[in-house]
């Protein structure tokens, strides 16, 4: 009777193999494939046999070998020259009642015990049942002495598990250039409406003042310089550049310290006397950059919510 082996058509799509030389993914397809093969995915397979099907001298087989143990696809048993294929069960259902008759007498007649007992965890972890009565654990070894690698059972041996997740961290580092991309044209686009075209110096200015500054706070400078018929770029960095001085970094701390300069005016009477002051004695004045203090910060956030939950 024929015995097949199956290979998914997504197997050169995966992450993992995309990124193997034309020789390992040659020689992958063969350690799934072979003629030794079992329904386990635990078989002897003598190197002599490995340069016989594949054509590779000792040395590419040595180094094949080696490679898929450290790429952790493989177990080889240097002992008893018996290999366990890490994610065969994973791609291969253990439900059948034929087909776990079949692993049960397969897994009765392999030499190593610990590719078994690799084998036996891996059903564990993915909730298969295996009749271990007719394994002859001999030499006093059985599953709970049998030495195994410590094996980190949270991590996904697919394919292409470490592949994808590099490639969810590319989409999300696409994802932020994006924002910032389109967080710096809104920046451009106020400045051009209001200052002008932007040049070299214009454009690395406005990238760095978007990295520190939100847009609300960047039209809040504009129309200062605006109502005080200065809109250039140096008096809109002027404003900006005494606010960061002042520590003041966001739209909402800009807010609320102007409603406490404007509220300390109002009580003290300042208010009246700027009510009738011409334009150029204002822009002399710089009352309304200084720096407030912690506790004026704090006292008017307060009074903002205080007076939003009326």
């Amino acid at each position: 009777m024929a015995v097949y082996r199956h290979i998914h058509i997504n197997y050169w799509q995966d992450g993992f193999v995309l990124d193997l030389t034309p020789e390992e993914k040659y020689f992958y397809i063969y350690l799934m494939t072979n003629s030794k093969t079992s329904q386990c995915g635990i078989y002897e397979l003598h190197r002599r046999i490995i340069e016989t099907e594949t054509g590779y001298n000792r040395e590419t087989v040595e180094k094949l070998l080696n490679r898929f143990g450290e790429y952790e696809k493989i177990v080889y048993c240097e002992e008893t020259q018996e290999i366990f294929l890490k994610n065969w069960i994973k791609h291969n259902k253990v439900v059948s009642p034929k087909v776990k008759k079949c692993i049960e007498k397969e897994l009765s007649n392999i030499k190593s015990k610990e590719l078994i007992n690799l084998f036996l965890n891996e059903c564990d972890r993915y909730g298969y049942s295996i009749d271990t009565s007719n394994i002859n654990f001999d030499m006093g070894i059985d599953r709970v002495s049998i030495p195994t690698p410590i094996v980190d059972y949270t991590l996904e041996y697919d394919y292409g598990e470490k592949e994808k997740q590099k490639e969810k961290e590319k989409k999300e580092e696409k994802q932020k250039e994006k924002e910032a991309f389109n967080n710096v044209g809104m920046f451009k686009k106020l400045y051009e409406q209001n200052i002008g075209l932007v040049n070299g110096v214009a454009a690395e200015w406005l990238i760095d003042i978007s990295e520190t500054i939100d847009c609300e706070m960047f039209k809040r400078a504009i129309e200062i310089a605006t109502d005080r018929g200065k809109c250039n770029k140096g008096y809109v960095a002027g404003i900006i550049k005494q606010w960061l001085d002042n520590n003041i970094r966001s739209y909402e701390d800009l807010k609320a310290y102007e409603i406490g300069v404007k509220n300390r005016r109002e009580e003290s009477g300042e208010y009246s006397q700027y009510k009738y002051a011409n334009t150029n004695e204002r822009e002399n004045e710089d009352i309304i950059y200084r720096a407030p203090s912690k506790e004026q910060l704090e006292e008017i956030r307060n009074l903002i919510g205080q007076s939003s939950n009326i």
